[in-house]
């Protein structure tokens, strides 16, 4: 589902990737050890991605825990983690923290943030106050770009749909290969038109990638929704056989893992049952095909 925030347009230009060795760096420790295999397998290149609507750090309880869904997150111990609604320096109630920045430190993982919203600082000289999402990997990022998809402002009492950023890719290389993971949150109206308009914008998006691409996001839609359908032209749903909201007694799958049909397979997917947050996540375990 989606938060209430004021919009501001923030768009993040490609960096290159001299530049992204110095942003994205986690600390100078040992990564923990990992369950896939270490190297390429006959089948392709395993890789584990997970997507989680961290509903700003609160749980199914409303209370912002991150330890909890830090936790959550290292239990699924996914090579790549996209985030959805994630503050940064944002208010009290997540208590004025880098959500993405926290998490990523403690699971040594790199990060890059995609805000959607970007407002000046309250005090002068203070860091701005963010909302958007992000992406979490142990593998190296070599680029990243923050997208402009239509959007609706959810203050303005008139909005009229127009561009805005918020829809996160990241360049990842796994054993030299380079994959292409976007993160995204769409309108959460039941009128499906912004839907409609930023599946599209998606679609032309991922259409000027090549190589594997990795999809990975709160759709706020079934996947048999018709706004959904030209999405599964070119993508296959890595289905995990269960709903992901509410986190509690879930009824509905509207988070998505979906990867490219020609250059990725999926060789299982599931949900984890956690409170952690009001959605539960998706994980997959994918092979990557050179």
């Amino acid at each position: 589902m989606s938060l209430r925030h004021p919009a501001s347009r923030v768009p993040q230009l490609l960096l290159a990737a001299s530049l992204l060795g110095a942003l994205f760096t986690p600390p100078a420790v040992a990564a923990p050890a990992h369950r896939s295999p270490a190297g390429e397998t006959s089948g392709g290149l395993p890789l584990r991605v997970a997507t989680y609507n961290i509903h700003a750090g609160a749980g199914m309880d409303g209370v912002f825990d991150l330890d909890r869904q830090t936790a959550e997150l290292r239990a699924q111990d996914a090579d790549v983690i996209a985030l959805q609604e994630v503050d940064r320096h944002w208010g009290s109630r997540s208590e004025w923290r880098d959500l993405a920045g926290d998490v990523a430190r403690r699971l040594r993982m790199h990060v890059s943030f995609a805000p959607i919203y970007s407002l000046d600082p309250a005090q002068p000289g203070g860091p701005r106050a963010e909302y958007g999402v992000a992406v979490l990997s142990r593998h190296r990022i070599v680029g990243a770009e923050n997208h402009e998809i239509t959007r609706l402002s959810t203050q303005d009492p008139n909005p009229v749909p127009a561009p805005a950023p918020g829809f996160g890719e990241v360049v990842v290389r796994v054993r030299g290969l380079p994959v292409h993971v976007y993160v995204t949150h769409l309108d959460y109206r039941p009128d499906p038109a912004v839907r409609v308009a930023q599946v599209a914008d998606t679609r032309r998006i991922m259409a000027e990638d090549r190589g594997p691409k990795i999809l990975l996001g709160d759709f706020n839609a079934e996947p048999d929704a018709p706004e959904l359908a030209p999405l599964w032209r070119e993508l296959a749903d890595a289905d995990p056989g269960a709903p992901t909201f509410p986190a509690r007694n879930p009824v509905k799958r509207i988070d998505f893992v979906a990867v490219s049909k020609e250059r990725t397979a999926v060789r299982r997917a599931w949900v984890p049952d956690s409170l952690a947050s009001d959605h539960r996540a998706v994980v997959a375990d994918l092979l990557l095909r050179r």
